[in-house]
């Protein structure tokens, strides 16, 4: 029986780890681990056009498995282009072990053709970075490399020559691989200290993240003992804000509602598994507590009063039980109005005649394709001007997924997202809410989609601009400059690729379109010329920035909107008491 190669033995320890597919691009330092992926029926090689793209398939894929995914790319340049969805993953916390195969062994530090230094290159996005030198390395490091990702969620990078690859792997014994993360508890002295602290204020806030995936039950337990508004970061919408009677919207720069008001008006505020990264928004006049499992976190955004070391779910079960539930509802239903108020006002503004508008409003289609989405939809979004309409009309509903570039905050990361989140299950809607730049700057990723037959549909926001760039000069008090696309009709092109695609430049054909792409069985494109002056201000800005605003805005539209979100604040109002 032939002795297997370090190749076959670390496509195996993939296997083992629970990796289902790998996504790269092909090349020659690679060839030995693709041929024994070829050769191994447990795993799929997924062939994207560009390595960028397997990195944010990867991350994907595992943000919405929790599980360990996998990418590679060839030595050099190959595994290179890794780099950008590689930062994404880690700052997304999702476990991701990416192969950058490596030049000839004997030829390192040589400054041989595509010579690089993968295990220097991928430290800062990554919690293990390591060249594996010799064939008895191998098991060990890479063990080591699935434990760095799987145990502290992020990117683990194995840099492994080609020529090593295809040598005779050492016996080994099989390793014991970490298959999942421990609950974590905080002590029982940070327990204490916020019992007394919460039962000492008379208006507490929560404010949460992403760290409240799993923990929505314990979360509203938590504000109803305390009669609490409850605000969130983006990355905490999705968890956070469906069914959820103390919702008072989102800070931030895509921030609505009443969020802003409530963590600025209260005595406590409680920051529950969020990085949130934008200190301008917190407040500096009231104590703050933060709760997180990563510890590297605590009070890196704002000075704390006490810091709490925990997973949000384990630590609110501790806690919920021993403060005393709070009988006013004064400060909740105070902000509970300031909510829906502020939603109303802002909505208004934005749905008058939408329907007859042309350009289309992206709020409209937004809208529409919220309505229009299946239940357990998988939206994907692309990072600018598709972040607001998402944060603002997409509603959760504890099944739906939405999955961006929120940390890292590229372009481009929808569609190859989209490609990740649909391998894992080929019967889910997955939707990616591409704009025009970020679509056009990997759009040889629709290629991936045609050739693998994906049924992904990209909902593609035409408004031949950089919109969210666009902002950012105005805001500055400079004219757009360089912010504009010069596009083709992309659903000629996506039909030229063998796809069904749809351009609509009238309202009244959009929903019919998008039911049309929807109900398509494979992939297909829904190309919307929007209105390139629909922009979005976040909900408390500077007076700098108001006055740099209008030396450049003109005639410019502002435009935003949340959509069904004032039907669900107007609800929450049920249960303010009347006089």
């Amino acid at each position: 029986m032939a002795k297997q190669t370090v190749a076959e033995q670390f496509v195996d320890t993939l296997v083992r780890s629970g990796v289902e597919r790998l996504y790269g691009v092909v090349g020659d330092s690679l060839n030995p681990v693709v041929d024994a992926i070829r050769r191994n029926a447990a795993i799929d090689w997924v062939q994207v056009r560009h390595e960028e793209a397997a990195a944010f398939a990867a991350g994907a894929e595992a943000q919405l498995t929790g599980k360990l995914a996998a990418c590679a790319g060839s030595c050099g340049p190959g595994n290179l282009h890794l780099i950008n969805g590689l930062f994404d993953a880690h700052r997304s916390m999702a476990p991701v072990l990416a192969l950058a195969s490596h030049i000839p062994s004997s030829e390192i530090g040589t400054s041989f053709f595509q010579e690089t230094h993968p295990d220097r290159l991928f430290t800062e996005c990554s919690h293990y970075s390591e060249l594996i030198s010799t064939e008895q390395q191998m098991p060990r490091v890479l063990q080591t490399a699935i434990q760095h990702a799987v145990g502290r969620r992020g990117v683990s990078v194995v840099a492994l020559p080609g020529d090593m690859a295809a040598r005779p792997a050492p016996d080994s014994p099989e390793h014991a691989l970490v298959a999942s993360r421990p609950r974590v508890r905080p002590a029982d002295a940070e327990v204490d200290a916020l019992v007394r602290m919460i039962d000492a204020s008379e208006k507490v806030t929560l404010f949460c993240g992403a760290g409240t995936a799993g923990a929505h039950e314990e979360v509203m337990e938590f504000a109803e003992r305390l009669k609490s508004p409850v605000g969130h970061a983006l990355r905490g919408k999705e968890w956070i804000q469906y069914d959820n009677p103390y919702d008072v919207g989102m800070s931030g720069l895509l921030g609505y509602g009443a969020a802003y008001e409530a963590t600025h008006e209260c005595d406590l505020l409680i920051l529950l598994g969020t990085d949130f990264p934008y200190n301008a928004f917190l407040p500096k006049d009231c104590k703050i507590v933060q709760v997180d499992v990563r510890s590297e976190h605590l009070g890196r955004r704002t000075q704390l009063d006490l810091a709490v070391w925990g997973d949000v779910r384990e630590t609110l079960r501790c806690l919920t039980p021993r403060v005393r539930p709070k009988t006013s509802r004064a400060f909740l239903d105070r902000m509970l109005k300031k909510h829906a108020d502020a939603l109303e006002g802002v909505v208004s503004a934005y749905t008058r005649k939408v329907e007859k508008h042309t350009p289309i409003h992206p709020e409209y289609v937004a809208s529409i394709l919220d309505e229009e989405a299946s239940a357990d939809a998988v939206f994907t979004v692309d990072t600018g001007m598709c972040n607001v309409w998402a944060a603002r009309y997409l509603t959760p509903n504890g099944r739906r997924r939405v999955i961006g570039s929120f940390s890292h905050g590229s372009m481009a990361n929808a569609m190859p997202q989209a490609i990740g989140a649909q391998l894992t299950d080929r019967d889910r809607q997955v939707i990616s809410m591409s704009g025009d730049g970020g679509f056009a700057m990997l759009m040889g990723e629709f290629l991936t989609l045609v050739q693998y037959d994906l049924p992904v549909k990209v909902v593609l926001f035409n408004n031949s601009s950089l919109g969210m760039v666009e902002l950012e000069m105005m805001v500055d008090g400079m004219p757009a400059y360089g912010t504009n696309n010069r596009n083709p009709d992309f659903a000629a092109l996506a039909q030229a690729a063998g796809a069904h695609a749809v351009r609509v430049e009238k309202p009244k054909h959009l929903r019919g379109a998008l039911r049309d792409v929807l109900a398509h069985k494979g992939p297909a494109l829904l190309d919307v010329v929007t209105d390139p002056h629909a922009l979005s201000l976040p909900p408390k800005i500077t007076r700098e920035q108001v006055s740099g605003f209008a030396l450049s805005a003109g005639k410019t539209v502002l435009a935003g909107g949340v959509g069904r979100m004032v039907q669900m604040a107007r609800s929450n109002l049920r249960n303010v008491p009347r006089p």
